[in-house]
Formats: C-alpha cells, sequence, structure tokens
C-alpha cells in the first residue's frame, strides 16, 4: 500500500506528457499491489497506444496556435500604438509644437530638468525662424508646454520601435514567423526607421531660412508632412493586416454560380477601390493641415457662395495650385470626400444583394456608418473654423475609417478570384 501511495504522489507532480505515456518500469510497484487495487484487469486490457498518441498529437498542436495568437496580439498592439503616434502627430501640428525641439538624435533627447537647461534649450529654439517672425512674445512656461507636445511625440515613436523590436528578435529566435511572415516584419522594420528619418526632415523644413515675405509664416512643407502622415498610414494598415491574418481570419463562402462569383469578384475590387479613395482623401488632409487651408473658406457646401472660387487657379504654373494653393487645396478635399462618402454607400447598398462571408455585411456596414460620421465630424470642423479638439477628432476619424476598409477588405480575401 505504501509503494501505491508513493506512486501516486509522484504522478501528481510529473508534466501532463509523462503522466500519459506512464510512469518508467523503476517508478512501477514490483508486487502486485498497483495492478489489483488500481486496474484488476490489467492483463486482460492491452495499453491503447493510438489514443494516447492522438491526445499527444492533439495537446502539441496547440502548442503552434498559441504562438500564432501571441504573434497576432503583439502586431495589433504594434498598429494600435502606431495609431496613438498618428493623434499625437496631429495634436502636435494643431498646437504648432512641432518646431519646438531644434535637434534629433536617434536614441531620444535628454529631457531638461534644471532652470539653466531649460534656458539653454530655449536659447536654440528662439535661434530660428519659428520664434524670430511669428512667436517674439513667447514665454518660458509657454514654450516648455510645446516642447512636452514634441518630445511626447517623439518618445512614443521610440516606443513603438522598441515594442516592435525586442519581441520580433523573440519571435524570430522562436521560429514563430513563417517566411512571408519574416519578409513582413523586415519590411515593418524598414517603414519604422523610415517614418522616424521622414518626421526629423519634416522638421528641418520648418527651421530652414526660407521665410522672408511678409506674409510668410515658418511651418513645416506639405509635402514632406503629406509623406510622413502617408508612411504612418501605410505602416498602420500592413500591422492591422497581418494581425488579423493571425487572429481574426478571413472566412469563405460557398459561390457555385458564375454570375455570383462575377458579381463577388467586383464587388471586392469595388470595395479596394474605396479603400484607396479613403487613403488618398486623408492625404489630401495632409496639404489642408500643412497650409492652414481650412480657415481659406468656412462655409459649406459652396465656398463663399459660389460653387467654385475665383482663386481656385491663381498661381502659376498652374499645376502647383493642386499642392500650393490652400483654396485648391481645400476644394479637392471637399470633392474627395463627397465623393468617397458617396462610394461607399453605394457599395453599402450594393452588398445586401451580394453573396458575402458573414463578417463582411457587419463590416461594411460599420465601414458606411463610419464614413458618414466622419463627412459630419469634417464640415462641423470646417464651419467651426478648425477648433483644435474637432480637428484632432477629425484626424482620428480618417484613420478609424481606413481601419474599417481594412476590416472589411480583409474579410473579402477569401471570396473567389
Amino acid at each position: 500500500m505504501m509503494n501505491l501511495v508513493k506512486h501516486c504522489k509522484a504522478s501528481i507532480f510529473l508534466p501532463p506528457t509523462k503522466q500519459l505515456l506512464g510512469m518508467s518500469s523503476r517508478a512501477l510497484p514490483r508486487n502486485g499491489v498497483f495492478r489489483t487495487y488500481v486496474n484488476p484487469l490489467w492483463k486482460r486490457q492491452p495499453v491503447n497506444y493510438f489514443l494516447k498518441i492522438s491526445v499527444i498529437a492533439r495537446f502539441c498542436s496547440n502548442a503552434p496556435q498559441k504562438g500564432k495568437r501571441s504573434v497576432g496580439y503583439w502586431l495589433m498592439t504594434c498598429s494600435g500604438m502606431v495609431f496613438v503616434a498618428v493623434v499625437l502627430g496631429g495634436v502636435t501640428r494643431l498646437t504648432e509644437s512641432g518646431l519646438s525641439m531644434v535637434t534629433w538624435k536617434l536614441l531620444g533627447e535628454k529631457m531638461p530638468r534644471t532652470q539653466a537647461e531649460w534656458e539653454e534649450e530655449f536659447k536654440k529654439y528662439q535661434q530660428f525662424p519659428e520664434f524670430k517672425i511669428k512667436n517674439k512674445e513667447m514665454t518660458m512656461s509657454e514654450f516648455k508646454w510645446i516642447w512636452y507636445m514634441e518630445f511626447g511625440h517623439r518618445m512614443w515613436g521610440r516606443a513603438l520601435g522598441a515594442v516592435f523590436l525586442i519581441p520580433a528578435a523573440y519571435f524570430w529566435a522562436r521560429r514563430r514567423f513563417s517566411a512571408p511572415m519574416k519578409k513582413r516584419v523586415l519590411a515593418f522594420g524598414t517603414l519604422i526607421a523610415a517614418q522616424g528619418l521622414m518626421g526629423w526632415y519634416m522638421v528641418k523644413s520648418g527651421l530652414e531660412d526660407r521665410f522672408h515675405g511678409e506674409s510668410d509664416i515658418p511651418r513645416v512643407s506639405q509635402y514632406r508632412l503629406a509623406a510622413h502622415l502617408s508612411l504612418a498610414f501605410v505602416l498602420y494598415t500592413l500591422f492591422l493586416w497581418s494581425g488579423l491574418d493571425h487572429l481574426l481570419p478571413a472566412e469563405t463562402v460557398a459561390i457555385t454560380s458564375r454570375s455570383a462569383i462575377l458579381a463577388s469578384r467586383k464587388f471586392r475590387m469595388f470595395a479596394h477601390t474605396c479603400k484607396g479613395l479613403v487613403f488618398l482623401t486623408a492625404v489630401s488632409g495632409a496639404f489642408v493641415a500643412g497650409l492652414d487651408a481650412g480657415l481659406v473658406y468656412n462655409s459649406f457646401p459652396k465656398m463663399a457662395d459660389k460653387w467654385i472660387p475665383d482663386d481656385i487657379m491663381a498661381l502659376t504654373p498652374k499645376i502647383v495650385n493642386v499642392t500650393e494653393n490652400p483654396t485648391t487645396v481645400q476644394f479637392d478635399h471637399r470633392i474627395l470626400g463627397t465623393t468617397t462618402l458617396a462610394l461607399i454607400t453605394a457599395l453599402y447598398l450594393m452588398s445586401r444583394k451580394r453573396v458575402l462571408p458573414r463578417r463582411a455585411y457587419k463590416a461594411v456596414a460599420v465601414f458606411g456608418a463610419v464614413a458618414w460620421l466622419q463627412v459630419a465630424l469634417g464640415i462641423t470642423t470646417l464651419l467651426t473654423y478648425v477648433p483644435t479638439s474637432l480637428a484632432a477628432c477629425h484626424q482620428s476619424g480618417s484613420l478609424l475609417l481606413l481601419s474599417t476598409a481594412v476590416w472589411l477588405t480583409h474579410e473579402l480575401k477569401r471570396l473567389p478570384k
């Protein structure tokens, strides 16, 4: 009986796999107590090795699934951090804080601690056009506010780099990435590095001595601002798409009719077109922000009682009006926004008559609802002369709208091609 007690105690502390396979012959009691007490039919019941092997296989198959979900959670965390970085960047621009830090270091800047360090930092800022032309009356407390805004945006970007790099190295070493996923991870790292460099390249454009006219206002280049925002949107889209691949795989739907297959194919292409228009409209919004074009005509739907304003082609050559004339930039953003809304609404109506995966119906409904909300928010921001809170919500809404577009197109990826 003592042997039986020892055996039971030992089995409690053994790993499940060893318990499943059974204890070694040395650990088994040598007398017949175990056999007669636990299983009196020991000799008449053969061991079912096939059952044990199937249980072991099922147990081991859960490990890759758990690893895949871990990678998915990591990717979604990175996409969430990119989302926050875009919001912080928008608030930094709206509060005109982006030019407060006039130096850039790869591993991060040291935050001033003492009054002397703050005065030294303020003196650096005073040497550049924004202070000389626009902020001559700025106090130390006002400077600290805009400096903290830019510092927070930069440090969040560096935190994103760490959150990406450290788990990526771990998952790579543990062989959690497939061959295609390894290529994506390398692309992610390249985009994050490029985004940091583009951010500083953008800031440098506002520190250059090129503002000499009476109406010149020191600001970053609208081209570099649009490139910086575009990189962030691309990075966010790739993170989100890859995260959905791991956590919410697209469903399949059985379509046998050739006409239904053609209809679903057209619907998928239309959905991708709408997603592209959402991206293009957001990029045009970057030009609106870079030129402060939201303040030139604050009426809707007309612009100063006209559908097409007189100064829409005021610059020469004519092509530069598209990206350098505030009136034209706002006009283009209006047209793109309303066109995108109309097409998304048509996409929703079209989905009612198409055979789609179950979750795709929910995705297209959310896509349409967010599109209407985003346009309403944009019009409200325009009519109220671009308050910081509404403008920040409008920029965040563009990324939210892109998120729903990515979700929808991801749900459609397994439709027959």
